[in-house]
């Protein structure tokens, strides 16, 4: 046994010998350790030439992604030599509704390969044609009705693409955190959703919940995980009016103008977004007031102005005050679709003008505009620029339930808190239709707008 013992010592010396001088490379980490994919890739800042494609590692690297329209010949590339564990690549100069297969990696390794990956650049701004937008609510908390919606949202999309979806708020909870996110939000949509088509997300109160900031001073920084997560298309690349700001921006997908606001933030640390003379509402007023894709405009946050499922629009004063001063600023310029979350339920009304009291207010006769129910004998028919908006709850794509005393709300033609689901756009030239798709696969309600021009 002793003459093992000087063979056992050269060992161990050589194990650490090796171990302590192993080469490094340039960005400090040992040479032949790979990092690791912990998020993404996912699709962001989307237009009709570009797009911007953002992953984590866990370990800093360079960043490369190889793309073509052919998936055995990627024959473009995108680098970024900065080392980053957060990294965000932007693709210009591209076709635009075309076709991109890609890879994502370092400059030597490949992290996510595969005819998986994937995405369709958005059409013209103004161009019509057959587009497809996804709206989730009130989705991030990792629940089984979460996973249920987001499958049978698929399996009714099958074979169809989306050129976009979108989220209404309160995307991960219950306190917004970068962990939650990555749990309850990048984990349950990264194969099916993420990586295949664009996100423009909203902000909701979770959204804003901090467990080092109290909500108040989260709301005046925006110092929380949605800002760091998501890239939005804030200078105007996408369309519409730059606003400077994550946020809330406007975009378009064809010939449909697109506002994602925020009803929950602050701007200047005091404006939200009922107080009409604040930046946000400026904006608002200044992108409807330039905007000539008009042949369809849709505005969604997170804060609904008519619900009474699991919150009631007459005593939370978000809700009250948006629909006293604000949403009269959206009818104004003839926007046709307000799309909102936070009560976990569905509710949808009909086409409707002038309606800013209390539940007990609502007067069909008064402020219907139409008494059709949107079916597809029987669709909601507006001028180009005219007069109506027809206002969604679709807040149960994720968490579930919850109804005020007064359930369903009197300017609701449909209402149901019992199921979760999500939500398909669709609009075909001059046709809008809305499907609401629930976690056991049922279309519970769908409604059709005819544009006349």
């Amino acid at each position: 046994m002793l003459s093992l013992r000087p063979c056992i010592l050269c060992a161990l010396l050589l194990t650490c010998s090796a171990a302590f001088g192993q080469k490094e490379d340039e960005g400090g980490k040992p040479s032949g350790i790979r990092p690791r994919l912990l998020r993404g890739p996912y699709l962001q800042t989307a237009t009709p030439t570009g797009i911007l494609i953002r992953w984590r590692t866990d370990a800093s690297a360079r960043s490369r992604v190889r793309f073509g329209t052919d998936p055995d010949r990627l024959d473009g590339m995108a680098d970024d030599s900065a080392l980053v564990t957060e990294h965000e690549v932007a693709l210009r100069g591209l076709q635009p509704l075309t076709r991109y297969y890609y890879t994502i990696g370092e400059f030597k390794d490949t992290l996510e390969t595969g005819p998986g990956s994937s995405f369709t650049t958005l059409p013209l701004t103004g161009a019509a044609g057959d587009y497809r937008i996804g709206i989730f609510g009130d989705c991030g908390n990792n629940s089984v009705n979460q996973r249920n919606v987001r499958d049978q949202f698929l399996k009714y999309l099958d074979t169809g693409r989306l050129n976009a979806w979108i989220l209404v708020g309160d995307n991960a909870y219950s306190d917004g955190t970068d962990a939650e996110f990555q749990t309850n939000f990048f984990n349950i949509y990264r194969d099916n959703l993420l990586k295949l088509y664009p996100l423009f997300p909203a902000p909701g109160n979770h959204d804003y919940h901090d467990i080092e900031f109290s909500a108040a001073v989260a709301q005046r920084t925006h110092s929380v995980a949605y800002y760091q997560n998501f890239s939005v298309p804030e200078n105007g690349e996408a369309g519409g009016v730059p606003s400077h700001t994550k946020a809330f921006y406007s975009y378009d997908v064809g010939n449909i103008h697109f506002l994602s606001l925020d009803s929950y933030g602050k701007e200047a640390d005091d404006y939200r977004l009922y107080d009409t003379t604040g930046p946000q509402v400026q904006w608002i007023k200044h992108d409807l007031e330039a905007n000539t894709n008009r042949t369809w405009v849709i505005a969604y946050w997170h804060h609904p102005p008519y619900t009474m499922g699991s919150h009631s629009s007459d005593k939370e004063t978000e809700l009250v005050k948006i629909r006293e001063n604000f949403i009269r600023i959206l009818e104004r310029y003839g926007v046709d679709l307000v799309v909102c979350g936070h009560s976990h339920d569905y509710e949808r009304s009909r086409l409707m003008k002038g309606y800013y009291g209390m539940e007990a207010d609502f007067d069909s006769l008064k402020y219907n505009l139409s008494q059709s129910s949107g079916s597809d004998t029987e669709p909601y028919v507006k001028p180009v620029g005219g007069d109506g908006t027809v206002y969604v709850v679709t807040g149960s794509a994720g968490k579930l339930g919850g109804e005020q005393p007064t359930f369903p709300h009197n300017a609701m033609y449909f209402s149901d808190a019992v199921h979760g689901g999500a939500s398909l756009l669709r609009v075909r030239g001059n046709r809008l239709d809305f499907t609401w798709i629930c976690a056991d696969g049922v279309v519970r309600d769908h409604f059709v707008m005819i544009k006349k021009t």
